[in-house]
């Protein structure tokens, strides 16, 4: 009689087993759902353009240029000013800010230099993560949905120590949501990205429209993906130190009063 409850005790067990997920588990259905490792590794370039706003009367175009490895060449335009970051995937960067009436590129600092050559890193750092000294732990299922979905939640530790969250949609595994912090004038903000509207490209999937703020319903900057494009071919001077702009053109000098 001990034996046949024990081997229904075991039975019972066997789809709580079956139904338990690990972090490589869940790691290898978010690559499955974005096309596969093959053709993410595949990808040697892209050329990213769309549309960025942060708010009211001020939003305009930008373009992404990335190439392997961690090179990356950034132009946004706004409000008649356009703002150029540009990595050279091994240690100098350069970037100017119209907006702080900085026209003319500069030499990132330290700070500046580890956050675009994480953006730079176009794979993201949970594909390769332990090449990459990451470290992945899957926290479970979510309490809350994203967009009325439950999902998963991932924990990403970076190298240099960072803690990231990684929510992705428990049917599709697609990123729907990302919590992190940036560093901004040496202080640390919360920041939440939401990642919606999915295509495929070239048998790869992305999210064209991306909303960020420090909370869901304090939503400050809105991407809005108008086109990616896969292993365009991209010259080598995009990623070296941008030339100093011209000067704007001097105003016209006003004619001499008539004296008649």
């Amino acid at each position: 009689m001990r034996m046949k409850t024990l081997c229904i005790a075991l039975l019972l067990a066997l789809p709580a087993a079956a139904a338990a997920q690990t972090t490589e588990d869940i790691l290898a259905k978010v690559y499955a759902a974005r096309g596969g490792l093959d053709k993410i590794h595949a990808i040697q370039a892209q050329r990213v353009s769309g549309h960025i706003s942060f708010g009211e009367d001020a939003d305009g175009p930008f373009i992404v240029e990335l190439k392997r490895p961690l090179k990356m060449h950034m132009e946004l335009t706004v409000q008649d000013r356009t703002m150029v970051r540009v990595y050279d995937g091994k240690s100098h960067g350069w970037a100017n800010n119209p907006f702080a009436d900085k026209r003319d590129p500069e030499a990132m600092n330290e700070d500046e230099l580890r956050s675009i050559s994480e953006e730079s890193d176009f794979d993201g750092p949970l594909v390769d993560y332990k090449s990459k000294g990451n470290e992945v732990e899957l926290i479970g299922k979510d309490k809350d949905k994203v967009d009325g979905k439950e999902v998963w939640r991932l924990k990403l530790t970076t190298n240099s120590g960072d803690v990231r969250y990684y929510l992705f949609d428990a049917q599709s595994f697609l990123l729907l949501k990302w919590e992190g912090t940036r560093k901004f004038n040496g202080q640390e903000y919360p920041v939440e990205s939401y990642f919606r509207d999915y295509r495929d490209v070239d048998g790869v999937k992305f999210a064209f429209k991306i909303d960020s703020g420090s909370s869901s319903s304090d939503i400050k900057q809105k991407i809005t993906i108008d086109k990616i494009e896969l292993n365009p071919s991209l010259e080598e001077s995009r990623f070296a130190e941008p030339p100093t702009p011209a000067p704007p053109p001097a105003p016209a000098s006003a004619a001499p009063p008539d004296s008649r």
